[in-house]
């Protein structure tokens, strides 16, 4: 087997030569919009979904956060909506037929606002005007002859009925239940004495009369209401007549302005009619005198049924509307009823009636987040359905959760079309795609935005006019060549392969802006690599304090992690801890004990229950690998235990594969393995070493501590020969290789990886099928050998003891 040979200090980084810069700074860059870097996959798929404008196309955009989706988003619905033409006005108006269910009108854009004005200002020409015609003399003088009439043509009745009753010998008394007609003598009623003295014969004639006259007297009565009532009636039709002297005017031009809008004209035919049925409201109130002095103030009457609520107005609106809700609760979207209190009680109407997201991106484009949207009750469903239905209605939706029911505002629904776009994370989109069949039905356009790139010099371009955009932006100091080309370097270092650039620019503009803060803490007229690179400290710095607690704990022997000297059956793996915003690598003490047994391959991580799945694969794989190299002529009869020593949490992964199998050779065959070297890669049951994850973490975490405890330049990391691309290592790592007191190995095989740390052959076997002796493949089949034979000598022995045991029993029985 070929030796494997250190990486240089070349291969353990890419960097970006300042001179493929194609200017000396950020500051001579004229056109510093860079557009959409890298995610061409992603905008193909938006630009399809925002053409393509049948039902269902609605679009979910995902993508890592920091990928730039939502900006990208916008920009290019700004784009879109800004050549597309502007959707109409909506407007709630009185419901003069059902005042609980208020109309819904839709006007051209800017036409909402104007009839909005005219409403008002027909209102305030109506309360000035209509009053002074009531006040009018020539108004006065027709109600006064109409009142006048009625009251002569009253007195005339009454009259008539008194002459008729005295000529019976009766007069007409005021009573408390009004006109009576009693028996009199000469005007005067007779009194019951008087009335009791008479003879039974005229008591009945009196009486009968009386009834006579009493019916008479119930006629006039009904008579003289009609008359009153024909007098109201006809100071009714006068008041609308004078009335409309005024309003047809005002109401004409109105309907020859809106003609050619059905549904404004028969809003408008409504609202005269509900002035002349009430025209009360517009005479001139007096204040009610009380005792005292008091004054009650008078009550004016609400005009507000002839306003008109302006829901959405796109008089200032310029192509289609893009509406980004920023906060998706159910009434933000959908709009409200809001309520106000008088006197104790909560009252509302439809000028009360509030506009959601929904309403304004009526005719363009709505823009939420899937975690807010998800997050808040009630709105996934209602968007669904306002989706489905094409229209969105305004209701109070904990109306159904009350126990007692309140009459409140049923708004018309307003017919919707709106492109709805849900910007979220990944895990978002497949949970919904999988468990809502109606998701994949109303959301059919995916726009996945990566969060890596070629590192093309097309993209290294991009990246270049994006750090000069955001310096004008943030109106930070000019980047020169060195500082744009270590930006870049940084972004293949995000993502972790220096073939790639990172499409994370959250994180790349946070490092634009500290650089550019570092360069003025030094006065400096532009940034340099120099000021880059202390960013990239600083902020490593602020957020590493856990691991330099775990570097402290190993350096004073807390936590054990050897970096010298050799020992049998211990070898030292590579985790790394993921903090969030902050991921480092944390080296461990692996130990493997091997005893004879038949239990097989046994992880004490496993056992309690403190190993993912992917661990526990990981195991498997090693037993096979085991027993498909040394089982194939004899039984493997083995018990061994891997322990992660000082382990307190969950482990999980496969990249501690190779070193496990490390760990278990050396044990078997008492061979020691270096301290100074740690391992990271998972292998495959064929022994092939496969590539892992934080490379660069795991490394750096490792050089850390041996640089803690003393470099020797017997200090190195074995890794997978198929992470060499992903290594972006530190400039302190690749000093140390360049000095030759730090190595790095790359394997493909995991035998390699042995020979590495044992420094004794791994051996093959030959043609009769043995390994040479003194190999580590010799000393570990010779061991298991040993370990079968113990094994199974032990095994027979203890069946004979056995069966002595069980004839000494019989003859105790017999005798």
């Amino acid at each position: 087997m070929a030796k494997v040979k250190p990486l240089t200090a070349e291969e353990l980084c890419s960097t970006c030569d300042p001179k493929s810069v194609p200017f000396n700074s950020t500051g001579d860059v004229k056109d510093v919009a860079p557009g959409v870097i890298g995610q061409e996959r992603a905008v193909k798929s938006l630009d399809f979904g925002l053409g393509l404008m049948e039902d269902g196309y609605n679009i979910y955009v995902l993508g890592e956060s920091g990928t730039g989706k939502t900006s990208i988003v916008k920009a290019r619905l700004e784009e879109k909506a800004a050549a597309e033409h502007v959707p109409d006005d909506w407007c709630y108006v009185y419901n003069f037929s059902d005042p609980d269910r208020p109309n819904a009108l839709s006007l051209p854009p800017g036409t909402g606002v104007v009839v909005k004005e005219d409403m008002n200002e027909l209102v305030e020409k109506l309360r000035r005007d209509i009053p002074r015609v009531f006040e009018s003399k020539d108004y006065e003088k027709h109600r006064d002859e109409i009142i006048e009439g009625q009251q002569e043509r009253t007195k005339a009745l009454f009259h008539k009925m008194e002459q008729k009753a005295q000529e019976k010998g009766f007069i007409l008394k005021k009573s408390v239940s009004g006109l009576a007609v009693v028996p009199a003598k000469d005007g005067k009623p007779i009194g019951p004495q008087d009335y009791d003295a008479m003879p039974k014969a005229k008591k009945a004639e009196i009486e009968e009369e009386s009834r006579r006259l009493q019916d008479r007297l119930n006629d006039v009565i009904r008579e003289a209401r009609g008359v009153e009532q024909e007098a109201k009636d006809r100071i009714i039709a006068l008041d609308r007549e004078v009335v409309q002297y005024v309003v047809n005017p005002l109401m004409n031009e109105l309907l020859d302005k809106y003609k050619d809008f059905a549904k404004v004209v028969d809003y408008l035919n409504g609202v005269r009619e509900d002035i002349l049925r009430n025209i009360d409201d517009f005479r001139p109130k007096e204040e009610m005198p009380l005792p005292f002095g008091i004054k009650v103030p008078k009550t004016e009457p609400s005009f507000e049924r002839y306003a008109v609520n302006l829901l959405v107005s796109n008089r200032d609106t310029r192509g289609a509307p893009v509406v980004v809700e920023t906060n998706p609760t159910y009434y933000n979207l959908f709009g409200r009823v809001e309520h106000r209190v008088q006197y104790g009680v909560a009252v509302t109407d439809f000028t009360m009636i509030k506009a959601g997201s929904v309403h304004r991106a009526n005719g363009g484009y709505l823009v939420i987040d899937a975690m807010d949207m998800l997050k808040n009750i009630f709105v996934y469903d209602a968007l669904k359905r306002t989706i489905k239905n094409g229209e969105v209605g305004i209701e109070d939706v904990w109306e159904q959760y009350r126990l007692l029911s309140t009459s409140a505002l049923k708004p018309a629904p307003i017919p919707v079309e709106v492109k709805v776009v849900i910007i979220g994370e990944p895990f978002l989109y497949y949970l919904l795609y999988n468990l809502d069949p109606e998701y994949r039905k109303l959301f059919k356009v995916k726009a996945d935005f990566d969060n890596v790139m070629p590192r093309t010099v097309e993209h290294v371009a991009k990246y270049a006019h994006f750090m000069a955009a955001k310096c004008r932006e943030k109106n930070l100091p000019p980047f020169d060549r060195s500082a744009v080309a270590r930006v870049v370097d940084y972004g293949s270092r995000l993502a972790g392969d220096r073939e790639k650039l990172s499409s994370r620019f959250g994180a790349v503009e946070n490092l634009i802006i500290e650089s550019g803060y570092w360069a003025g803490v030094e006065k400096s007229a532009s940034v340099t690599s120099a000021h880059v690179d202390r960013a990239v400290r600083e902020a490593r710095y602020r957020n590493s304090k856990v691991e330099d607690k775990i570097r402290e704990f190993i350096k004073e022997d807390t936590i054990m992690v050897s970096t010298d000297g050799a020992v049998a059956g211990q070898v030292n793996g590579i985790a790394v801890l993921d903090m969030g915003d902050y991921a480092f690598g944390k080296p461990s003490r692996i130990t493997a004990m091997t005893f004879m047994g038949d239990e097989g391959l046994v992880s004490i991580e496993r056992e309690v229950k403190m190993s993912g799945r992917i661990h526990n694969k990981a195991q498997m794989i090693l037993s096979s690998f085991i027993g498909e190299r040394f089982g194939r002529n004899f039984p493997l009869t083995l018990s061994a235990s891997i322990c992660f020593e000082q382990l307190y949490e969950e482990i999980e992964g496969d990249s501690a594969t190779c070193a496990e199998l490390y760990a278990i050779f050396s044990s078997l065959s008492g061979v020691p393995i270096s301290q100074g070297i740690a391992v990271t890669g998972s292998m495959n049951q064929k022994g092939e070493v496969q590539p892992i994850g934080g490379i660069n973490q795991k490394i750096e975490g490792f050089f850390d501590v041996c640089s803690a405890k003393g470099l020797t330049g017997r200090q190195g990391v074995i890794m997978p020969r198929r992470n060499v691309k992903n290594l972006m290592l530190k400039q302190e790592v690749i000093e140390a290789v360049e000095k030759g007191s730090f190595s790095i190995y790359p394997i493909e095989m995991v035998d390699e990886g042995l020979e590495i740390l044992t420094a004794t052959p791994v051996g093959e076997r030959d043609t009769s099928g043995n390994f040479p002796d003194g190999t580590m493949n010799s000393l570990v089949e010779k061991r298991l050998k040993g370990l079968a034979k113990s094994f199974k000598e032990f095994g027979r022995e203890k069946a004979k003891a056995t069966e002595k045991s069980g004839k000494k029993e019989e003859g105790n029985k017999g005798n």
